[in-house]
C-alpha cells in the first residue's frame, strides 16, 4: 500500500512538474511591434496584430543584396529586386529573381545596368527597368533579353534643358509608362510606347505650398532680395504605384496632408488625409487586393489604408539594433502578393521582411473585397467575426453601419454608424429615418396644429363674452407681482432693454444676488445636459465620457474669477460698479443662452449634416447677444465712455490671464508638495515597516 502511495506521488510530482515546464515555454513568438488604427474620434489607439513577422530574405541561394532600391511580386510569386550594385562587394547592378523561399532564379541585366533604381513588371512578363545614371528605361523579357530602350523624350514640351533621370516607374495595362524622375518638379513623365516613345506629357504636377507671409514678403521686397529667397517650388514625388483600375497612387516626402494621393486619368487626387495619418516620410507604395493601398515609411512603418485614404493599420518600426524579425532600418520599396503578404524591402540591411496578414486582417479584406463589389449583405458575416474580435473596431463598425445602409435598414445603419463615430453616415440613415416618419405623420402635424389654432381661436372669443379665464388671469398677475419673480422678469426686461436694464441695476436697486445665481444655476443645467445629451451629429464630446464635476467647477471659477477681476479694473478705473452690480449684469447677460439653447437642443435631434449650419447661425446669435448684453452692462453700470469700456475690457482680460496663470503655478507646486510628501511618508511607513 505504501509502495502503492509512493509510486502515486511520483508521478503526481512528475506531471505537476511537466505542466509547468510546458506552460512555460511559449506558443507562439511574440511580434516585435505593435498594431494600431484610428478611431472614430480621430485617436490612434492598440489593436489586434494585424500582420505577423513571416520570415526574412538575405539572399538567393548563395547571391546577396548590395545596394537594393526596389521590389515587386508577381502573381506567379517570383520575387524581382532592383540591385545598384557594390563595387566595393564586386557585385554589379542587376535585377534579381527568386522566391519566396529565397531560391534564386535568375539574374537580369548585369553588363546593362548603371544605376537601377525602379522595377516593373507586366502581366506578360516584360521587366521595365528604370536607371538613373544610363538616363534610360531598359525592357527586358522573361528570359532577361533586351527588347527595348527608351530615352530622354525628344518633345519640347519635355523641356530642352530637363534632364531624364528615371527612378521609379510602373505600367498601365495599354503599355504607358508612368516615370518619376530625379529632381523633375513637374510631375510624373507619362511616355506612350507607339512611335518609340511618345511623350504624353507631365502628369499628377504637385502644388507649391505658399503661405501668406511669403506673399506678403514677396510683395514688398525688391528683385534682389525676392532673388535670395529660396524658390517656392513643388516636390517631387518619391515614390509610385499602381492599382487594378489603373489608377496611380503616389507617395511625396515632405508634402504636408498631401503625402498620400490617388490620382485618377486627369491627374486629379481622389482622396484626402482627413484623419490626419499619412506617413511624413513615406518611400514606397503599393496597391493591395482589395481596393486597399500600402504605405511604407523610410523608418520601417508600414501603413494600410482603404480607398478613401482612411488608416486600418500602422504596425513595424525601426531596428534598434537587435535584428530582429519584423524590423528595418532604412526602407526603399514595398510589394504585396495575391495572398496579401507584404514584402518590404530594407537596403540598409540588404534583405526583405516579409509578413503575412492574420485571420483579423484577413476577415477584414474579406469584407472590403466584398463590400467593393457591392456584395453588402454577404460582406455583413465577415464583419461581424471582425467586430466578434474587436468590438471596438471602429473601421469594421462602420462598414458594418454602411452594410445596412445599403440594405435599407437604416435603424441598423444609425447604431452602427454611431458606435463607429461615422457622422456622415449617421446623418444620411437619419435623414431616411426622418423621411419616413415625414411622410407618415406630416398630414396628421399640419392637422393637430391647425386644430391648437382653432380651440386657441375658440376659447379666446368665449372669454371675451363670458370671461370665465378672469380669475386663473388674475392668479397669474398676483404671482407674477411676486419680489422674486418679478427679479427675474427683470433678467428678460434687460435681454430685450440692455441700456435701460443696465440702468436699474445700477440706479433703481435691480440688483439681486439671489436671483442672478439662480440664473447662474440655470446657464450651468442646460450647458451640462446639452453637452452631453444634444444630438449625435453636434456632439462634441466622446460617449460615455463625463466630466460634470469639472464642467461645474470650471463655469463657477470663471464666474467668481471674472466678477473679481472686473471689479478690481473698475475700481482703479474709477468705475461705480459693486461687486454685487457687476455679478448681477453677467448672470443677466447669459439669458439669451438660457432662452436659445433649448431650440438649440430641439434641433440637434431632427436635424442632418445638410442643416448642421443653422445651428452653428445660431450659436453664433447666442454668443454674440451675450457678449454684446456684458459689454452694454459694463458700460452702463459703471458709467463709462466707450473708449473706457475697450480699456476695462482688455485689462480685465490681462489680470484674468494673469490670474490663470497664477493658479497653474499653484497648483503645480501643491502637486510637488503633495508628492514630496507622499514620498517622505512612504519612505517612513517603510522604515518603520522595516
Amino acid at each position: 500500500m505504501k509502495r502503492k502511495f509512493k509510486r502515486f506521488a511520483a508521478m503526481f510530482l512528475l506531471l505537476t512538474l511537466l505542466v509547468v515546464v510546458i506552460g512555460a515555454i511559449p506558443a507562439s513568438a511574440e511580434t516585435p511591434y505593435v498594431t494600431y488604427t484610428i478611431d472614430g474620434y480621430k485617436n490612434i489607439t492598440q489593436t489586434q496584430t494585424a500582420y505577423l513577422a513571416y520570415a526574412t530574405i538575405t539572399k538567393f541561394d548563395d547571391v546577396a543584396m548590395g545596394a537594393p532600391s526596389d521590389i515587386q511580386v508577381t502573381d506567379d510569386g517570383l520575387i524581382y529586386v532592383v540591385d545598384s550594385g557594390d563595387t566595393n562587394n564586386d557585385i554589379s547592378p542587376r535585377v534579381l529573381v527568386g522566391t519566396m523561399d529565397g531560391e534564386l532564379v535568375s539574374i537580369i541585366g548585369e553588363g546593362t545596368l548603371v544605376n537601377p533604381k525602379g522595377v516593373f513588371v507586366t502581366d506578360d512578363k516584360l521587366i521595365y527597368v528604370a536607371d538613373r545614371d544610363a538616363e534610360s528605361i531598359f525592357i527586358f523579357n522573361e528570359d532577361g533579353e533586351l527588347v527595348n530602350t527608351y530615352g530622354k523624350p525628344d518633345s519640347p514640351l519635355y523641356g530642352d534643358t530637363t534632364s531624364f533621370l528615371p527612378i521609379k516607374i510602373v505600367v498601365n495595362d495599354a503599355g504607358i509608362m508612368y516615370i518619376i524622375c530625379e529632381s523633375n518638379t513637374n510631375g510624373i513623365v507619362e511616355i506612350s510606347p507607339t512611335d518609340g516613345g511618345t511623350f504624353l506629357g507631365y502628369f499628377g504636377t504637385n502644388y507649391a505650398s505658399t503661405s501668406l507671409m511669403t506673399i506678403i514678403y514677396r510683395a514688398i521686397l525688391t528683385d534682389a532680395q525676392r532673388a535670395k529667397m529660396v524658390s517656392n517650388i513643388p516636390s517631387t514625388p518619391t515614390n509610385l504605384g499602381i492599382n487594378a483600375k489603373g489608377l496611380i497612387y503616389t507617395v511625396t516626402r515632405g508634402d504636408g496632408d498631401d503625402t498620400l494621393k490617388l490620382l485618377n486619368i486627369a491627374g486629379t487626387n481622389l482622396i484626402s488625409n482627413t484623419d490626419g495619418t499619412y506617413a511624413d516620410t513615406p518611400v514606397a507604395v503599393v496597391a493591395g487586393n482589395h481596393d486597399n493601398v500600402y504605405v511604407a515609411d523610410q523608418q520601417g512603418y508600414i501603413f494600410e489604408y482603404n480607398n478613401e485614404g482612411e488608416m486600418l493599420f500602422v504596425f513595424g518600426g525601426p531596428d534598434d539594433g537587435t535584428q530582429r524579425v519584423g524590423l528595418s532600418s532604412m526602407v526603399s520599396g514595398i510589394a504585396v502578393d495575391t495572398e496579401d503578404r507584404i514584402y518590404v524591402l530594407d537596403s540598409d540591411k540588404g534583405a526583405i521582411q516579409i509578413y503575412e496578414p492574420t485571420e483579423f486582417t484577413n476577415l477584414l479584406h474579406e469584407a472590403l473585397y466584398l463590400y467593393s463589389k457591392g456584395r453588402y449583405t454577404e460582406s455583413k458575416e465577415p464583419l461581424s467575426q471582425v467586430l466578434e474580435m474587436n468590438s471596438m473596431f471602429d473601421y469594421a463598425n462602420k462598414a458594418m453601419g454602411r452594410a445596412y445602409y445599403q440594405e435599407e435598414d437604416y435603424e441598423m445603419a444609425m447604431y452602427y454608424a454611431r458606435l463607429a463615430k461615422d457622422w456622415s453616415g449617421y446623418s444620411d440613415a437619419f435623414w431616411e429615418i426622418r423621411n419616413v416618419w415625414l411622410k407618415q405623420y406630416i398630414v396628421t402635424v399640419i392637422l393637430a396644429l391647425v386644430a391648437i389654432w382653432i380651440v386657441y381661436k375658440i376659447i379666446k372669443r368665449l372669454d371675451n363674452k363670458k370671461h370665465f379665464l378672469d380669475k386663473p388671469r388674475d392668479w397669474y398677475y398676483g404671482l407674477s407681482e411676486k419680489p422674486v419673480l418679478t427679479d427675474i422678469s427683470y433678467a428678460f426686461y434687460y435681454l430685450k432693454h440692455p441700456v435701460d436694464g443696465a440702468y436699474g441695476i445700477a440706479k433703481e436697486g435691480r440688483a439681486n444676488y439671489l436671483v442672478s445665481t439662480l440664473m447662474l444655476v440655470i446657464f450651468i443645467v442646460e450647458y451640462v445636459v446639452n453637452k452631453y445629451t444634444c444630438g449625435f451629429l453636434v456632439k462634441t464630446v466622446m460617449d460615455g465620457r463625463y466630466d460634470i464635476l469639472s464642467d461645474v467647477g470650471t463655469v463657477l471659477v470663471v464666474a467668481v474669477a471674472l466678477t473679481a477681476c472686473t471689479y478690481l479694473m473698475c475700481t482703479i478705473n474709477d468705475g461705480e460698479g459693486t461687486v454685487k452690480k457687476i455679478y448681477t449684469f453677467f448672470c443677466y447677460s447669459l439669458t439669451p443662452y438660457i432662452v436659445l439653447t433649448p431650440l438649440v437642443y430641439l434641433m440637434s435631434h431632427v436635424l442632418t449634416n445638410n442643416e448642421v449650419f443653422l445651428i452653428e447661425m445660431l450659436n453664433i446669435v447666442i454668443y454674440g447677444w451675450v457678449i454684446l448684453l456684458a459689454v452694454v452692462g459694463l458700460k452702463e453700470v459703471n458709467n463709462f465712455k466707450t473708449s473706457e469700456t475697450a480699456k476695462v475690457i482688455l485689462l480685465t482680460a490681462f489680470t484674468a490671464l494673469i490670474l490663470a496663470l497664477l493658479i497653474f503655478i499653484v497648483y503645480v507646486l501643491w502637486a510637488q508638495v503633495f508628492e514630496f510628501v507622499s514620498a517622505i511618508f512612504g519612505e517612513a511607513v517603510y522604515r518603520l515597516g522595516y
